[in-house]
This record gives structure tokens, C-alpha cells and sequence, in this order.
């Protein structure tokens, strides 16, 4: 089975990608659906609260259609920055005190019910940034499953000692691993210079080419031994590296095989509101 997963984020969060695109980031996931909808392909989109209480006409589109199911990001993209740095500092959890994590799902999963009528029981903090208390609170919060971080030895759903699910990634993701918008070659080893960033697929960036060809390449080994595939798909990202192009490649592999929302993994969670 192949899980695709996508992060949806706000324009006034003004990232390096929105800057570089000549239309909203939601404006791009509508063109997005449309290609989900060609090639038969279902989804999870991991949409932040902003989305539904400033840019709700061109989300709405996304949260009614057949093939998207939806999960919470953060209601504000961990903004401000320097508070999320302060704490991080302070009490070494970048995503804030536990009233701050509480709060911050709680405002998130509110707007969400009063804009569809949903109850979200999914997950995805904004940078994978997993706090020390992540999976206690979202469980509390009525929450099945957590989707942060990468893990290439990743097979589907990890139970936590809480009594949530965390499923990480387990295929290259996109954002960390393209050149595009801001993120050349230059920007690319100034960073890794002054951070040393990797993660389980190592510290390299390629073009959407050979990125492509080599993340086929992990969907047909997960295929070929039995397991689950988990992607993370930026659909700004793939717009901005080639208007789709590569997109299309990846959604014609997916539509071959059996698509399912993060969710189905637990068919008893799948509530509505």
C-alpha cells in the first residue's frame, strides 16, 4: 500500500516557496487535486489552521473532495519564530510548554470542525518538529495518529507508549532533498556547512529528475519486499521545480497500485464528526 501525504500551509506564513511562486500555495494544491483526480490517487493533507480561518474559499475545495482526507499542521506554523526558539532553548521543546502544544491542537482542530463539521483525528507537526510531549498531548486530544519525521526502516504504523500511532516517512522526502525556489546549489552547502544537516536518507539535494527516478526506485523496492510506503509530497515544491512534469510521473506509478488515506490504517478511526 502507498500512503500519500501532503503539507498544506497558509500564505501569510510567507515561505521561501510561497515567495518564489506566482500563485498561493493553495492555488497550487487545487491544481494538485486536479492531477489526483487524472490519475485516480487518494490523499492526506496535512493542512494548518490558518488555511481554513484566512484562506478558506480556496481550501474548502480540498477538504470536499472524494479523494483527500485531511489532518491538523499546526494552527500557525510554530509562529512566532522566536518564541518556538526561546522555549526550545528554555525547556528544550522547540513546539512550546505542554498548555502551548495543547492550545495550539485544540485552536487548530477547532477551526476545522466549525469550517467542515470534521473531528480530525491526524496529525502533522510543521517541520516534523515532534516535541517531548507530542504524543501525550495529541492523544489526550482525541488523536490516533502522528505522521512527523523520517525513518527509511519505517513499515507502517508505531505504537507509542501513550497509546498513539506515529508513522514517519519512508521514502526521500521532497523539500529537504530538491533544489528549488531558494534552495540552489550554493544556498544548499552554505547550509549544510553551518548546520551539518542529514537525515535517514543522507544530507543531498538533487535535481527533480534524479530525485524522481530515485524515489520510484524506493516505491518499487517497498513494493517488491511487502511493505508500506510512506511519502511526503509538497505540491508547491513540485510545482515550483518543474510545473508538475516530474509530478505526473509519480502519480501514474501511484494510481497502478493501491492508494489509502493515513487513516485507513485504522478503519475504526475513520469518524466523522
Amino acid at each position: 500500500m502507498i500512503y500519500l501525504t501532503c503539507d498544506i500551509h497558509h500564505s501569510s506564513l510567507q515561505t521561501g516557496n510561497q515567495k518564489a511562486c506566482d500563485i498561493t500555495e493553495l492555488q497550487v494544491a487545487q491544481r494538485f487535486l486536479g492531477l489526483l483526480e487524472e490519475y485516480n490517487v487518494k490523499a492526506t493533507f496535512y493542512i494548518s489552521g490558518k488555511c481554513f480561518t484566512e484562506e478558506w474559499s480556496d481550501t474548502r475545495p480540498l477538504c470536499e473532495h472524494e479523494l483527500v482526507d485531511i489532518g491538523g499542521h499546526n494552527y500557525a506554523c510554530l509562529e512566532p519564530e522566536l518564541w518556538h526558539r526561546i522555549w526550545n532553548k528554555l525547556i528544550k521543546s522547540y513546539n512550546g510548554p505542554r498548555w502551548y502544544q495543547r492550545w495550539d491542537i485544540e485552536k487548530t482542530r477547532s477551526v476545522i470542525r466549525e469550517k467542515t463539521g470534521r473531528s480530525i483525528h491526524l496529525w502533522r507537526n510543521h517541520m516534523y518538529m515532534h516535541g517531548p510531549y507530542t504524543e501525550e498531548i495529541l492523544k489526550q486530544s482525541g488523536f490516533t495518529i502522528c505522521s512527523d519525521g523520517v525513518r527509511a526502516a519505517g513499515n507502517g504504523l508505531e505504537p507509542h507508549p501513550s497509546g498513539l500511532f506515529n508513522f514517519p516517512i519512508n521514502v526521500i522526502p521532497d523539500h529537504e532533498h530538491l533544489y528549488h525556489a531558494e534552495r540552489t546549489e550554493e544556498w544548499v552547502r552554505r547550509w549544510q556547512q553551518r548546520y551539518n544537516w542529514s537525515d535517514d536518507f543522507g544530507p543531498d539535494s538533487y535535481y527533480i529528475d534524479e530525485w524522481t527516478d530515485i524515489l520510484l526506485g524506493q516505491l518499487q523496492q517497498h513494493r517488491s519486499e511487502n511493505r508500506v510506503s510512506h511519502l511526503i509530497i509538497h505540491p508547491i515544491t513540485m510545482y515550483l521545480c518543474d510545473g508538475f512534469e516530474n509530478l505526473r510521473r509519480i502519480l501514474q506509478y501511484i494510481g497502478r497500485h493501491d492508494s489509502r488515506f493515513v487513516e485507513d490504517l485504522l478503519p475504526e478511526a475513520r469518524i466523522r464528526a
